[in-house]
């Protein structure tokens, strides 16, 4: 299918639901401690936030899937290769189901290596495994869902995105009053209701892709087992899967950091961190037509319209970086206090208020330069570059800490970002050179 004409409106109207989706994501997570919390005590709420927790750390690891879709069905779209389009949904549904199936089978050394990272009492662990060992039934249909997400936004569906998250939050609210209240399963049911609105979710997900498909161009099913692209699948989402650590470790020192510094820098910035978890609500989505609009570009081998996408998604990124940063500069107080009732650790995160109103501002460029090599599936740079500005973080917080203290952490903290766009840079002309040829 034609890709149509870039302008800012088609840009901001694609990233406007992704944003709405953005936002509804964390709400599966407070939907379940808002239940949980109205017919239990302490010990329950801290097993729901543990194993919301403990649960994070598989989605985390599987994000890969939704950037390596969004690309390689952008790129095929822009070659008006229908077969491909359809063939990166199946093979990527079916990589998401296969990791789910594998997390049952090894759950219980995976699940021993998850709790082992937080130190919690033996009653709340209890409870937060019982919650993890009923939600993991619904893993292969979550990894699976991660992959049509991808798809969506590799079309440019973007709206059929938020209606599937938007099915995902309702179906989870309402089975979580059902088993809680309704059946009296306690914590086990909010984690066996979240599993079962996954698998109503990847029903509702199927039914909408019959629907997209049928206004599509039919396409050969060998086109599923193409081995050369079954390989390049996999060595996108490796790539992706190795560069996602990388930046997880770097988000983990930062929290370790922060502890060194004492437990009221940790609160502190704990409460600056939400801001900044805020921003990438509004700054993903425009990272995330990046993806699709260049990757569009790439599959067509039109350097000229990957340059526009790219310039429009960052102009209006840009727009939206600089208002959060001044609206943090102006309301960021009142955040805090909203936040936290402890005035100690009100007193730390303003200390800071600066360095993450800077972040938005700061971080545009990483987020963007993400988008634009993920879309061009420049796997190699983007897990290399990862790497060389984890390891300048490092360094840069090696130096500036002690130096500093705690404001050399974010100073070194906020040069990461700025690292990442650097990195990412050093592949432009290489870029380049693949278009050419």
């Amino acid at each position: 299918m034609t890709a149509p004409s870039l302008t800012r409106k088609h840009v901001f109207l694609r990233a406007l639901p992704i944003m709405g989706a953005n936002i509804a994501s964390p709400l599966v997570g407070l939907v379940d401690l808002a239940v949980i919390g109205r017919t239990a005590d302490t010990q329950a709420i801290a097993a729901v936030a543990l194993g919301g927790l403990v649960f994070n750390v598989f989605f985390w690891s599987v994000a890969f899937l939704r950037m390596g879709a969004t690309a390689l069905t952008a790129q095929a779209d822009g070659r008006e290769d229908e077969g491909e389009v359809r063939a990166v949904l199946w093979r990527a549904g079916l990589i998401g189901v296969a990791i789910g199936l594998v997390l049952l089978v090894a759950q219980w050394p995976l699940k021993a290596g998850a709790f082992a990272l937080f130190d919690s009492p033996e009653d709340v662990e209890t409870l937060g495994r019982a919650y993890v060992d009923a939600r993991l039934w619904g893993a292969p249909a979550a990894f699976a869902g991660f992959a049509v997400y991808g798809w969506l936004i590799g079309l440019g569906l973007t709206g059929r995105a938020l209606i599937l998250q938007a099915v995902l939050n309702l179906t989870n609210a309402g089975l979580s009053v059902l088993f809680v209240l309704g059946f009296d399963m306690g914590v086990a049911g909010v984690g066996a209701a979240s599993a079962a609105a996954q698998w109503l979710h990847l029903l509702a997900a199927g039914v909408l892709i019959m629907l997209i498909l049928r206004h599509r161009g039919a396409a050969p099913a060998s086109a599923l087992f193409d081995g050369t692209a079954i390989r390049r699948l996999l060595s996108v989402n490796r790539d992706i899967f190795l560069r996602t650590l990388a930046l997880l470790a770097g988000f983990t020192w930062f929290n370790i950091a922060s502890l060194r510094e004492g437990a009221d820098v940790l609160a502190g910035n704990a409460i600056l961190m939400q801001y900044i978890s805020i921003c990438a609500f509004f700054l993903d989505a425009f990272a995330h037509v990046t993806e699709a609009e260049t990757g569009r570009a790439a599959g067509a081998k039109n350097w000229k319209r990957l340059l526009r996408a790219f310039r429009l998604t960052s102009e209006l990124a840009l727009g939206f970086s600089i208002a959060l940063s001044l609206g943090f500069l102006l309301l960021g107080d009142q955040f805090i206090m909203m936040m936290t009732t402890d005035e100690a650790t009100r007193a730390t995160a303003r200390s800071f208020l600066i360095w993450c109103a800077l972040t938005p501002l700061l971080g545009m460029p990483s987020w963007q330069l993400d988008g634009l090599m993920i879309g061009a599936t420049q796997g190699p740079l983007m897990r290399n570059a990862m790497i060389a500005a984890l390891v300048i973080y490092l360094a840069l917080d090696a130096v500036l800490r002690p130096a500093f203290g705690a404001h050399g952490l974010w100073l070194a903290f906020l040069a990461y970002y700025v690292a990442r766009a650097g990195t990412l840079m050093v592949g432009w002309p290489s870029l380049k050179r693949s278009f050419d040829a």
